[in-house]
C-alpha cells in the first residue's frame, strides 16, 4: 500500500517581513493553522515589530480581535530578553526611525509589557541607558524599572554607562541617572569612586602632558626624555610615610644587598651606568648601582676597592656632564641621581665611617655642586638674552614713558609747514583734541613725579622741544600719526612675561625631575642675585637708563618676577637679593625731588643697599626731564663729600684685606716647616676659638636650610646667605652663594611637593603659555605657610632587576654560577694574621677570596690616592658584620 505524497508548502510562521494584510490571512479560521501555529507566529511577529520598530504592526496585534488572543507580553528570546528591551536595541541604526522606535517602547509599556530583568539581570533600564535618548530612560525611571536595579555582577544602570569613564554621548543619561539616585538618598557606591578615581588620574595626565609639552617648547627638551604617562597612586598629601622603619637605610650585609664586582671590570661598568646611559625623568638606576656596589666595596673587600669606586664614579659623572653642558635635561638627571646616591650612603650606618674616613662623601658633594653652577650657568645664558628686552627696555603701548621728552635731546629743529591754530574750546573733531591734550609735556611729567616728589616742580626752569616733539607737532594736524609710532623712545619689546615664562618652565621641570626642593630654593636664590647684580650694573652703566621715568618702569617690570615668586611658592627670601636694584630704583626716582639738605639725609639713610660712589654716579649721569626741579647745590656737594669719605674708606678695607692674605701666606709656610716649639696655653685657646667659630658659622647655615624643610616653620623665616657688601660703584654678579647641605641627611630623599604639579588652574597667556596671568597665575600656591615637599623614604630605594644586566653587561645573570670553581688550599694564606686580602691574577682574572672568619675593622692609613691617579696605598680591609667562604669568582 503507498502513501500518497502530500506536495503542499508548509505554512510561513516566521517571515522576515510582516504584514498586516498576511496576519489576517493566517489567523483567519480557513488558513488551517492551529492554535498552536497561529501563537507562534503572533509571537515571531511581536518579536520583528518590536526588535525593528514597526509601530503599525504592533498597533495591528493588540487591536485586531484575532491576533489579540495569541499576542503573549510576557515572551522572551533565548537569552530571556523581553520586548521592552528588544525594542531598545534597535536605537542608533537607523536615525531616522528612532522616534518611532520609543513610540513603539511606550506602547509595549502602556499595554503591560514585562520589564523583568533578563538572564544576566540586565533591565530595559541598563539597555536605555546605553542606547536609547534621555527621554526614554526618563519614561522608564517612572514607570516601573528602577534606577537600583543591578544586574549579575552587581552593576545599577549608572555603573554601566560610568564605569571607568562616561561612555561618549552619554554624559545627559550618566546625570539624569546621578540626580536621580541622589534624590532617593544615594552618596555613592564602589563603581563611582573608582569612576572618579580614574578620571581625576586621566585629567592629571592630561594636564601633565599639556604642561609637558609647554616645557619642551621653552626650553628644547627631548620628548623622549619624559618618563611615561604614569601618575602616582598614593595619597595627596605631601607627608612623610606613615610609618618608615629605620631598618631601610642600613640593609642587612648580605649579597642579596650589593652588587659584586672586580677592579678589572669597573670601567666597563662606569661606562655603562654613567657614560653610555640613556637618561631619562625620574631614573635612579645609576644612584642605585652605585650605592649597592659601593656597599659590597666596603662590607667585603678593602678601601681602595671603594675609593676606587667612589672616585671613578664622580669622574665619570662629572666628565658626563661636562660634555652636555647645554643640555638642562643631562643636568637635572645627574644632579637627581648624584642627591640620590649621596643620600643613600649617607644614611646607611654600615658605610658612613668608611666614607667619612676616606672623604667620599666631600667628593659626592663636590660633584653636586658642579652640576648645580652648571644648571645655574645654563639659566643664567639664558636669562641674559631676555634681561634687557623684557625688564630694561619694556614699556607697554600707550604709556607715560613715551611721551617723556629730556632737556638733553634736540631742540633747534622746526616744523616746515605751517602751523595749524589750535580749535577754540568745545570746537574740533575728538581726535584734535586727544592730539592737543597729549602733546602737553607736563601732564605726564606731573603724574610721573606725584608719587615720590617731596617738593613741587620749579617753574622757573625753562621748556626745550625735542625733535621728536617738533616733526610730531607739524604731522598731528595732517595725518594725526600716533607720535609713538614715529619715534619710539622705549622699544616694545618683550614683555615680562617671556621672562617668566622661561622661568616657569625651568622650575616646572626641576619639580617634574623631582629635584631637592633644597636645591631649587637656594638655585632661584644664587639666580636673583645675578639678575639683581647684572640688572643694577646695566642700569647705572647706561646713561639712557638713569632717569625717573625709565626707574618707573624697571620697578613696574621687576614687580612682575616678585609676583611670579609668590605664585610659584618659592621661599620669599631669594627676594632679598634686589634690594640695591630697588634702593638704586628709588634713588633715581626721588632724586629730582630731593630739595632740601634734610630731606637728602633722611632718604640716604633709608638706602641702606647703596654706597656713595654709586648715588654720586647716579647724580652726575642722570637725565632730567623738562620741567623737572635739580638738586640744589648744598646736596651735591654733600653727595661728593660722602664719596670721598667712602673712597678713603675702601682704601683702608683694601689695605686691612691685603695685610690679612699676607699673614695668612706666612702662617702657611709657617705650617709647612713648624718650627720646635711647646704650644703654648693662648696658641691652643686662640685655635680652639677660631675652630669652635668656624664650626658655628658652618652649622648656623646648615640649621639655616634644616629650617626651610621645617614643616612647623614659615618659609619666609628663611633667608639666604648675603653677598659681601660692594666696595665700588658695579656689582659682583661672579659671587657664588655657597650651597648648603642639611645636617640630616634624610633631608637629601626630600621630593617636591605634588600640589605644584597640580594647581593649575586657569589659561595663560598665549604669548607665554607658562607665565603668569595679568591678575594671578595659573598656579597659586601662596606666600604663607611652610615649604611644600614631600617624602618617600619606602619608594625611592626600589630598584629593578635591570641593575644586574647592567653591570654583568650582555651576559646573562644565570651564567654566573656556571664560572663558579672549587678553591683549592693553595689559594688560601696560611698565617692567621695576615689580613684577608683578594688576590688578582692576571693570567686568568680569578679572583680568591681569604676565608677570614673575623672581620678586620678599617685603620685610618692615607690611601695616597688622589682625584685622577692611581691608589698607592696599602690594602686594609673595611670591617664586615658577617663571615662566608665564597669560591673563586672569574670575571
Amino acid at each position: 500500500m503507498t502513501t500518497a505524497l502530500n506536495l503542499e508548502p508548509e505554512p510561513d510562521l516566521h517571515p522576515l517581513y510582516p504584514t498586516s494584510t498576511q496576519l489576517v490571512e493566517s489567523l483567519s479560521p480557513e488558513s488551517g493553522l492551529d492554535p498552536v501555529q497561529k501563537a507562534e507566529l503572533v509571537a515571531h511577529c511581536l518579536k520583528r515589530a518590536a526588535l525593528f520598530g514597526d509601530l503599525l504592526i504592533l498597533q495591528f496585534l493588540f487591536t485586531d480581535p484575532l491576533a489579540r488572543v495569541y499576542a503573549d507580553l510576557s515572551i522572551e528570546d533565548e537569552d530571556g530578553v523581553g520586548l521592552v528591551s528588544l525594542a531598545i536595541h534597535g536605537f542608533g541604526g537607523d536615525l531616522d526611525r528612532d522616534v518611532e522606535r520609543e513610540e513603539c517602547v511606550r506602547y509595549l509599556v502602556s499595554q503591560g509589557a514585562d520589564l523583568k530583568p533578563d538572564k544576566s539581570g540586565w533591565t530595559p533600564l541598563h539597555h536605555a541607558a546605553i542606547m536609547a535618548p534621555p527621554t526614554l530612560v526618563s519614561y522608564l525611571m517612572t514607570h516601573g524599572c528602577s534606577v537600583f536595579d543591578v544586574t549579575s555582577k552587581k552593576l545599577t544602570a549608572l555603573d554601566i554607562v560610568s564605569a571607568h569613564s562616561i561612555i561618549p554621548d552619554r554624559e545627559d543619561v550618566a546625570l539624569l541617572l546621578e540626580e536621580a539616585m541622589r534624590g532617593e538618598g544615594w552618596t555613592g557606591g564602589p563603581v563611582e569612586q573608582r569612576r572618579r578615581l580614574h578620571e581625576r588620574r586621566e585629567r592629571r595626565k592630561g594636564k601633565r602632558r599639556a604642561i609637558r609639552d609647554d616645557v619642551s617648547k621653552v626650553l628644547g627638551v627631548n620628548p623622549r626624555w619624559w618618563e611615561p604617562d604614569t601618575v602616582d597612586s598614593g595619597s595627596d598629601s605631601d607627608e612623610e610615610d606613615a610609618t618608615v622603619d629605620e631598618s631601610i637605610y642600613t640593609p642587612p650585609a648580605d649579597f642579596g644587598s650589593m652588587l659584586v664586582f672586580s677592579p678589572s671590570s669597573l670601567p666597563q661598568i662606569l661606562d655603562a651606568v654613567i657614560t653610555n646611559f640613556p637618561i631619562s625623568l625620574k631614573n635612579p638606576t645609576p644612584a642605585h648601582t652605585l650605592y649597592l656596589l659601593a656597599r659590597f666595596a666596603c662590607l667585603t673587600c678593602d678601601h681602595m676597592w671603594l675609593e676606587d669606586l667612589v672616585i671613578g664614579a664622580t669622574d665619570a659623572i662629572e666628565e658626563a656632564f661636562f660634555n652636555d653642558a647645554d643640555d638642562i635635561q643631562t643636568l637635572a638627571f645627574w644632579l637627581h641621581n648624584t642627591t640620590l646616591w649621596l643620600h643613600l650612603m649617607q644614611c646607611d650606618k654600615s658605610l658612613r665611617p668608611a666614607c667619612e674616613m676616606l672623604g667620599s662623601f666631600e667628593l659626592v658633594e663636590e660633584v653636586i655642586n658642579s652640576v648645580f653652577v652648571f644648571i645655574i650657568r645654563f639659566t643664567e645664558r639664558r636669562i641674559d638674552q631676555l634681561l634687557d628686552t623684557t625688564i630694561l627696555d619694556y614699556a607697554p603701548l600707550g604709556s607715560e614713558s613715551e611721551t617723556v621728552q629730556f632737556e638733553s635731546e634736540w631742540a633747534f629743529l622746526r616744523p616746515f609747514t605751517k602751523k595749524k591754530a589750535p580749535p577754540p574750546i568745545g570746537v574740533g573733531s575728538p581726535r584734535n583734541q586727544k592730539s592737543a591734550v597729549s602733546s602737553s609735556p607736563t601732564t605726564s611729567t606731573r603724574s610721573l613725579a606725584s608719587s615720590r616728589s617731596f617738593t613741587t616742580l620749579s617753574p622757573t626752569i625753562p621748556k626745550f622741544s625735542s625733535l621728536k616733539r617738533t616733526i610730531a607737532r607739524a604731522q598731528a594736524g595732517s595725518k594725526g600719526v600716533p607720535l609713538a609710532s614715529l619715534f619710539p623712545e622705549v622699544p616694545t619689546g618683550q614683555s615680562p612675561y617671556e621672562l617668566t615664562s622661561f622661568l616657569t618652565a625651568l622650575h616646572t621641570l626641576l619639580a617634574f625631575a623631582d629635584i631637592n626642593p633644597i636645591f631649587t630654593a637656594q638655585l632661584w636664590s644664587q639666580v636673583f642675585y645675578w639678575m639683581s647684580c647684572e640688572i643694577f650694573n646695566r642700569v647705572i652703566t647706561r646713561k639712557k637708563y638713569i632717569c625717573r621715568s625709565r626707574a618707573l618702569q624697571i620697578s613696574a617690570n621687576m614687580s612682575v618676577v616678585e609676583e611670579w615668586t609668590d605664585e610659584m611658592g618659592i621661599p620669599p627670601g631669594v627676594l632679598s637679593h634686589f634690594a640695591p636694584v630697588k634702593d638704586l630704583l628709588n634713588w633715581l626716582q626721588c632724586l629730582s625731588s630731593v630739595a632740601e639738605f634734610p630731606d637728602l639725609v633722611a632718604v640716604i639713610q633709608s638706602l641702606k643697599q647703596l654706597n656713595p660712589l654709586q648715588m654720586r654716579r647716579a647724580v652726575r649721569d642722570y637725565k632730567y626731564e623738562v620741567s623737572e626741579s635739580r638738586m640744589t647745590d648744598e646736596c651735591v656737594q654733600y653727595i661728593i663729600q660722602l664719596q670721598k669719605d667712602w673712597e678713603r674708606h675702601r682704601v683702608k678695607l683694601g689695605v686691612e684685606i691685603l695685610r690679612k692674605e699676607i699673614s695668612e701666606r706666612e702662617r702657611e709656610r709657617s705650617d709647612q716647616s713648624p718650627p720646635l716649639s711647646i704650644p703654648t696655653k693662648d696658641d691652643d685657646q686662640v685655635s680652639i676659638m677660631s675652630s669652635v667659630s668656624n664650626m658655628s658659622l658652618d652649622t648656623t647655615h646648615r640649621s639655616n636650610i634644616d629650617i626651610l624643610m621645617d614643616r612647623s616653620q614659615d618659609k619666609s623665616v628663611w633667608q639666604p646667605l648675603r653677598a659681601p657688601q660692594a666696595l665700588g660703584e658695579l656689582l659682583d654678579s661672579r659671587h657664588m652663594i655657597p650651597l648648603l647641605f642639611p645636617d640630616d641627611p634624610k633631608l637629601l630623599a626630600a621630593l617636591p611637593s605634588r600640589a605644584f604639579l597640580e594647581e593649575f588652574k586657569g589659561s595663560t597667556p598665549p604669548s607665554a603659555p607658562l607665565s603668569p596671568g595679568s591678575g594671578r597665575s595659573s598656579m597659586d600656591l601662596g606666600n604663607t605657610g611652610a615649604l611644600l615637599w614631600r617624602s618617600r623614604d619606602s619608594k625611592i630605594r626600589e630598584a629593578g632587576l635591570d641593575i644586574l644586566q647592567l653591570v654583568d653587561g650582555a651576559r646573562p645573570p644565570s651564567q654566573w654560577w656556571k664560572n663558579l670553581e672549587k678553591p683549592s688550599e693553595a689559594e688560601y694564606h696560611s698565617d692567621d694574621d695576615i689580613p684577608a686580602t683578594i688576590v688578582e691574577d692576571p693570567d686568568d682574572l680569578t679572583l680568591q677570596f681569604n676565608p677570614r672568619p673575623e672581620p678586620t675593622p678599617l685603620t685610618r692609613k692615607p690611601s695616597g690616592r688622589s682625584k685622577g691617579r692611581a691608589s698607592l696605598g696599602e690594602v686594609t680591609p673595611i670591617d664586615g658584620s658577617f663571615n662566608f667562604r665564597p669560591s673563586p669568582l672569574k670575571q
